[in-house]
């Protein structure tokens, strides 16, 4: 058995890109303890997980990255939607409204936000964090044209045309 967990890493890089799930999670596997919750450890086991739709342990994983690199809005992100799949939309907002103080010009805490509101019914609230999102970055336009989450938001807006 091979120690070096350069060699291990690169190995489990290697098998994730060749969508090789289970040759990659072996790799991480076999990582020494001390490099077991390295940020490059995580950031492939949070790739891993992602493939394998593991909500409750990509959330614990990228939880972690986001307390080692609380400036990677990506961990806070990833983060959150694990916590929406493995338990809760409300646990997901409480992290993104988290992550929005520390990352206040990063378009897709805001969007996910509006989505979160959205889907808890406030449509006000919603639009004006897809509209700040929008702001900041003009993608979340076509976005918000098509998610799913912001169905309810779309709607509302037709009935209120319509009603003109």
């Amino acid at each position: 058995m091979h120690m070096d967990p350069r060699w291990h890493l690169s190995h489990a890089r290697g098998y994730l890109e060749l969508n090789m799930v289970a040759e990659a999670a072996a790799e991480l596997d076999a990582l020494p303890k001390n490099h077991a919750m390295s940020c490059e450890a995580l950031a492939l086991r949070i790739t891993l997980y992602q493939k394998r739709g593991q909500w409750p342990e990509l959330s614990t994983a990228s939880a972690e990255l986001a307390r080692q690199r609380p400036y990677d809005a990506g961990a806070w992100i990833i983060w959150a939607y694990a916590t929406r799949r493995a338990d809760s939309l409300e646990a997901a907002e409480r992290i993104l409204r988290e992550a929005r103080i520390l990352h206040p010009k990063e378009a897709t805490i805001s969007f996910n936000l509006g989505c979160y509101h959205c889907q808890r019914g406030d449509l006000a609230g919603a639009q004006q964090l897809v509209d700040e999102a929008i702001a900041l970055d003009s993608k979340f336009q076509e976005l918000a044209a098509t998610d799913p989450d912001l169905a309810p938001l779309r709607q509302d807006a037709e009935r209120r045309v319509k009603s003109k």
